[in-house]
């Protein structure tokens, strides 16, 4: 399966959430306002390898960065709010961007559709 399906099935799987195109990159919204991942398959400005950009709970984003800075890294422009750069361009853990992806959809939903996610059975990894 390619980079943007594997994305675009582990977002959309998610409780009311739209995909359109964001400055030219596949991303996905929750109500179709706030935006909790963008995918650049093709890289984005100075970051010439695919990769994605998603919202991360306070703290994660240094965590995550400390822990492998070779995978993960800040992003322009959000890096700010403490949103997450994750490289896509080597072996890829599947069942981590879909946690991720999981991660930043509770970051921006609102409470009602947490709950709805935390109510749903586990999903099967991978």
């Amino acid at each position: 399966m390619q980079l943007l399906d594997r994305v675009r099935a582990s977002c959309l799987a998610l409780p009311e959430v739209t995909e359109r195109p964001s400055h030219g990159s596949p991303t996905w919204f929750v109500r179709g306002k706030s935006v909790f991942v963008t995918l650049h398959v093709d890289g984005h400005h100075h970051n010439a390898f695919p990769h994605l950009w998603c919202a991360a709970p306070p703290g994660a984003q240094e965590e995550l960065i400390a822990a492998d800075p070779a995978r993960f890294f800040r992003p322009p422009y959000v890096g700010s709010r403490g949103w997450l750069g994750v490289r896509l361009d080597g072996e890829v853990d599947w069942a981590e961007i879909d946690e991720l992806c999981r991660d930043a959809y509770r970051d921006v939903a609102p409470k009602r559709l947490v709950a709805l996610l935390d109510a749903e059975p586990p999903r099967p990894a991978g």
